[in-house]
Order: structure tokens, then C-alpha cells, then sequence
């Protein structure tokens, strides 16, 4: 299995320019909390004996996935992109008590709304996603975006230099 400076210098190397990754920061939200609002129907109500008063739903399922996936690749990551997606799945339940419509009428503009701009971004980089050769960058990109962010943060220095390192700086 790739470590996380593999995964995430496979996915820059198609994200060097500064615009295409800026619109990825809203791009890719988008896009997962809108697979996590399609994930979120339907919903089962269940009273756990520990855990009380719970909403089970193929999102549930999928974020613990993700997020142990993301907790593997790197422990600190991780944690901060379960807190994040499960924020998402949080804020997913309203809109999966919608009538089917407006459900999907909703689900599927903000998929649409973050593949326009994923695309936007990716004809400022004249590259094609990275998804594209690689199905992995799927799940990857929520990762990228975060680690991204961090950088800008000023967190993270030395795993900037080593994806730069392999992938180029970005311009």
C-alpha cells in the first residue's frame, strides 16, 4: 500500500497550478458532501444500548471507511478529516428527510456545482483530473485539499518539501 507522501505527490503532480488547486478547496467539499447527502438515504433509526439514539445510513458506513483509510494514511490527517466529514454527514441528514425530489434536486446540484469547478480549476492547469489514470485520486483529493490547507497554515513544512520534491512546486 502507498504511504500518504505517495498518495499525495501521485495527486499533485496534476495539481500544480495555484488557481486549480484554489478551486478544489470548494470544488471537492462540495462534491463529498454531496455524495454523503445521496449516502444518507435511507436512513435507519436505531437505539444503541451504549450509544443511545442513532441514524444508520450508507453514509455512515462510507465515512467510517474513508476515515479509517485517511487515520492509516496519517494519524493527525485523519482525525481532522473525520471531524470534518463528520460535520458533513451531520449536516446531510436534513436534507436526506426532504421529499425525494428535493433530495435529489439538491444532492445533485452541489455535485454538479463542485464538478464545474473541479473542472474550471483543471482547465487552468491544462491537465486532466487525476482521477482519470487513477481511480484512487477519488479519495485522495479530500486528503490533498486538507493537507493543501495546512500548508498554508504553515503546518506540515516537511511533508510540503517532500511532495514538492516529487511532484514540482506549484505555481
Amino acid at each position: 500500500m502507498k504511504n500518504l507522501e505517495q498518495h499525495l505527490s501521485e495527486y499533485a503532480k496534476y495539481h500544480r497550478d495555484q488557481k486549480n488547486i484554489y478551486t478544489h478547496y470548494i470544488g471537492i467539499p462540495l462534491i463529498v458532501f454531496s455524495v454523503l447527502c445521496l449516502l444518507s438515504k435511507p436512513a435507519f433509526h436505531v437505539n444503541a444500548p451504549i450509544l443511545g439514539a442513532m441514524v444508520i445510513s450508507p453514509a455512515l458506513f462510507v465515512w467510517v471507511i474513508g476515515n479509517a483509510f485517511y487515520i492509516k494514511l496519517d494519524i493527525k490527517l485523519g482525525v481532522v478529516m473525520a471531524f470534518i466529514t463528520g460535520a458533513m454527514v451531520y449536516f446531510a441528514q436534513p436534507i436526506a428527510q426532504l421529499s425525494i425530489n428535493m433530495w435529489l434536486a439538491i444532492s445533485l446540484g452541489i455535485f454538479i456545482g463542485g464538478w464545474v469547478l473541479q473542472f474550471i480549476g483543471h482547465h487552468y492547469e491544462g491537465k486532466k483530473p487525476a482521477f482519470v489514470d487513477d481511480i484512487m485520486g477519488l479519495a485522495i483529493g479530500p486528503l490533498f485539499v486538507l493537507a493543501e490547507l495546512s500548508f498554508e497554515l504553515g503546518l506540515r513544512n516537511a511533508l510540503k518539501d517532500e511532495i514538492e520534491r516529487r511532484s514540482g512546486p506549484v505555481k
